[in-house]
């Protein structure tokens, strides 16, 4: 039997753990809004829910604490971590810099293997992008800078980029939330794979470095009109 191409390309999710069961529950509770910022993330109602002991609850609850998606309060436990404008400009500055340095350094030793990697990539993006998929599209938009970042030759860069970004995924998912920045971000892929298919080492770092930067821009701006 021959499965359709369609089928064959879109992400395909393996069975998760208990603790990441809790950590994309509460994530997903967040990114909707049914948790808002300063709220307390239940405890006991977890535990209740899932039928569990409090023990894997904990172990969820730190990995959404380097994530930045919780923070703890002395009264309260666990809370919703609040999100300014100043942290998302800060994050995304500091995102852009290294992540376009290390597209810099990656734009000499990059092959055409590589490239018809992103492509596919940003393709799929594509179709998460029509379906309104955040979850698969986030998931998709790290594997696909993860094809430059890997080739960058720094070992220390590659981890520093990697830690950053795992503990401020909040940001980016909450951006990639926003109406049409899915499909801003695919377009600049685009033109990020171009830059790269020319070996345009400068056009890449600039690229790369404005891809976060938007990201940043509508963050706070979203965040901004918020507050007012």
């Amino acid at each position: 039997m021959k499965l359709s191409a369609n089928i064959l390309d879109y992400p395909v999710e393996r069975h998760l753990t208990l603790r990441e069961r809790i950590v994309e529950f509460v994530k997903e509770a967040i990114m909707k809004g049914r948790l808002k910022p300063g709220e307390r993330v239940p405890e006991p109602e977890l535990a209740e829910r899932f039928g569990i002991s409090r023990t894997p609850i904990r172990e969820a609850f730190r990995q959404l604490e380097s994530e930045g998606f919780i923070t703890f309060t002395p009264r309260k436990g666990a809370i919703v971590s609040p999100i300014t404008d100043k942290d998302v400009i800060e994050f995304y500055a500091i995102k852009g810099l290294l992540e376009g340095y290390a597209a810099k350094m990656a734009c000499c030793k990059i092959g055409d293997k590589e490239i018809q990697n992103m492509k596919d990539l940003n393709s799929q993006m594509t179709r998460c992008s029509e379906k309104n998929d955040v979850k698969n599209f986030f998931k998709l938009d790290n594997q696909l800078h993860d094809v430059f970042l890997k080739l960058c030759g720094n070992d220390k860069l590659y981890n520093l980029i990697h830690t950053i970004v795992q503990q401020f995924e909040r940001f980016r998912r909450a951006a990639l939330s926003l109406p049409g920045r899915m499909q801003s971000s695919v377009k600049q892929h685009t033109e990020i794979i171009e830059a790269f298919k020319k070996r345009d080492v400068d056009l890449v770092e600039r690229l790369v470095k404005a891809n976060a930067e938007m990201g940043g821009e509508l963050l706070a701006q979203e965040i901004l009109k918020e507050q007012a």
